[in-house]
């Protein structure tokens, strides 16, 4: 077994030490000096793994990646400076997509702040709008030898030493308990490469607090009143992790005419009577098509909806009631939020179906769901004839994606996109929706797909791709990971947006046209390149693209730039 060795400095110790009594395992670390101590400290211990990432951005969404697989904190390991600011995307979306980050930054002595210090900015709760807590802790310094004279010196490190561990331990149990990111900045002297054999400190564990709801019985009985004389029920889940509900309670709440459940692509909810695709289902609704489905109680469970259209639908035709059911947080986003009840959603399904009753005279069901039928038809019908676009291409690409495969897919137009379509009921579906940004989706793609040891797929744009081209530069990928970009020479998304023109202005500013393309960047990173640049090219790349599983792969799919928007258009004509 590989000998234990410590950094020589108990601040450094203390980190890891506490870390390691919580099971904080993997650590993902970017070069530096000032974070020497924490470096040797993580690496230098058996049982962590740890991984270089060059890149603090890209470091902080390849971490994302992990947690977001691992239902566990991943921590990060920086050096002092601007460094950590790079965290500052991965951080946000961490907070708002519930998933736990540990980002531990090294810091100068508070003395050398604003002095004119190299590398040095004020790191103290630099997340603050964005973080579940923020530990700032003290430095010390290392004394070869201690005399009675020196004992005022020895009490302050005593005093840091309690302060540090109250509060590392007070950051890891928020991040394991609350779901979220924590920040720990760690300011240390130098020396910092010196080691020792032996452990100087042995930090105090504080045990994480169990977080405790009680729903209470009178709330409880308000609610069956109200489930109970309610015709039309709207349940909606959004941002949700693969069988995280258990499929009894879709069932159980589909057997009452007057429950429907509209899931999203992220939901990794399936069911044959569920509606999947709302935008197909809605966009053509008129007024009294709105009416018709407005609900008299909306519940909602998981995380960001995508879809604008039933966020403008639910905020005009609001329901009377209005619970979300989350552990965590409620985030009133139809402007009529009046219970959120803290409870994992098949513990609250648990308590709460078995006395409620169903409204058998109630068609809410059966009617969204002919209608839903319709919409297939007409989508089907639509797809057999349309010409080569994003449209088309995503139709395929769906279809053929293996059902042993992860997907993952980036934001804007891509998740839009694959929202209009039904996966495969095995399919599960990662996106980065806390802040839907563009900036990180390959790199929380490969490290997704580094601990989850499954065939994983993204599908992106193009200038998310681009954007995250430092992704690439990373030394853990998969054999079996792959990539497809749709790249249609720019910001798509945007010319289906109103008030677009076809200017200079517009093309250069908004939809930032280009004439990049991948292959040069899978020579320089070991990726196997594919291209498509029409329907029958991609048939053909889709074959091999999926067998080849010795290497990395990227599939290149170009789209034609001013035909997609007027293709998209017209589907939504073509569902009435």
């Amino acid at each position: 077994m590989r000998k234990h060795i410590y950094s020589k400095i108990p601040l450094s110790q203390t980190i890891v030490a506490l870390c390691e009594a919580k099971g904080i395992s993997k650590i993902v670390i970017s070069p530096g000096s000032r974070n020497a101590p924490l470096t040797i400290g993580f690496t230098e211990n058996p049982n962590m793994e740890c991984y270089s990432i060059v890149d603090e951005r890209c470091a902080a969404f390849f971490a994302l990646g992990m947690a977001q697989q691992l239902k566990e904190p991943v921590a990060l390991v920086c050096t002092s400076g601007s460094a950590l600011l790079n965290y500052y995307p991965a951080i946000a979306e961490a907070y708002y997509s519930d998933i736990p980050l540990v980002a531990i930054s090294a810091d100068r002595p508070i003395e050398r702040i604003d002095i004119g210090d190299g590398q040095t900015i004020r790191q103290k709760n630099v997340f603050d709008n964005h973080i579940l807590y923020s530990a700032n802790l003290h430095s010390e310094i290392v004394l070869q030898q201690i005399t009675s004279q020196e004992e005022k010196v020895l009490q302050k490190q005593r005093e840091a030493q309690k302060h540090n561990e109250r509060e590392i331990n007070k950051a890891l149990n928020t991040a394991i308990e609350y779901k979220g990111p924590v920040h720990i900045n760690a300011p240390f002297y130098e020396p910092l490469y010196d080691k020792v054999e032996e452990a100087l400190v042995t930090p105090r564990n504080i045990p994480p607090e169990k977080i405790l709801y009680t729903y209470p019985e009178d709330l409880k009985n308000e609610m069956h009143q109200l489930w109970n004389s309610a015709s039309r029920k709207l349940v909606m889940i959004g941002v949700n992790s693969p069988k995280m509900i258990d499929n009894t309670w879709i069932s159980n709440l589909l057997e009452d005419p007057s429950v429907l459940i509209f899931t999203e692509t992220t939901s990794n909810i399936y069911h044959p009577r569920i509606i999947n695709c709302i935008d197909q289902l809605i966009a053509a609704l008129d007024d009294d098509g709105f009416k018709a489905l407005q609900p008299d109680i909306l519940v909602t469970i998981g995380g960001f909806i995508v879809s604008k259209k039933i966020k403008a639908f639910l905020r005009t035709y609001q329901p009377k009631a209005h619970w979300h059911i989350d552990e965590k947080k409620a985030f009133d986003t139809y402007f009529c939020l009046t219970e959120h009840i803290k409870m994992h959603p098949n513990d609250f399904f648990k308590t709460f179906l078995p006395d409620t009753k169903k409204i058998i005279d109630s068609d809410y069901q059966s009617y969204w769901l002919t209608i839903r039928d319709h919409r297939r038809k007409k989508h089907e019908e639509y797809i057999d004839s349309v010409i080569y676009s994003d449209m088309l291409v995503f139709s395929e690409l769906l279809e053929k994606i293996p059902e042993d495969y992860d997907l993952q897919l980036s934001n804007s137009s891509t998740i839009r996109y694959t929202q209009l379509f039904s996966l495969k009921d095995s399919q599960a579906v990662f996106c980065n929706r806390g802040t839907s940004g563009i900036d990180g989706s390959t790199s929380t793609a490969i490290g997704a797909a580094l601990v989850s040891r499954k065939p994983t797929v993204l599908i992106t744009g193009d200038l998310s791709f681009f954007y995250d081209t430092n992704a690439l530069w990373n030394g853990y990928i998969p054999q079996n990971f792959k990539i497809i970009i749709i790249n249609n020479s720019g910001g798509g998304i945007f010319r289906i947006l109103p008030g677009k023109e076809n200017t200079t202005n517009f093309s250069r500013f908004f939809e930032t046209t280009h004439d990049l393309t991948a292959e040069h960047l899978c020579k320089m990173y070991g990726f196997k390149y594919h291209k498509a640049n029409d329907q029958q090219t991609l048939k053909n790349a889709l074959t091999s693209f999926f067998n080849d599983v010795d290497q990395p792969q990227i599939l290149e799919v170009f789209t034609p730039r001013e035909t997609n928007d007027r293709v998209l258009i017209d589907y939504f004509k073509h569902l009435i």
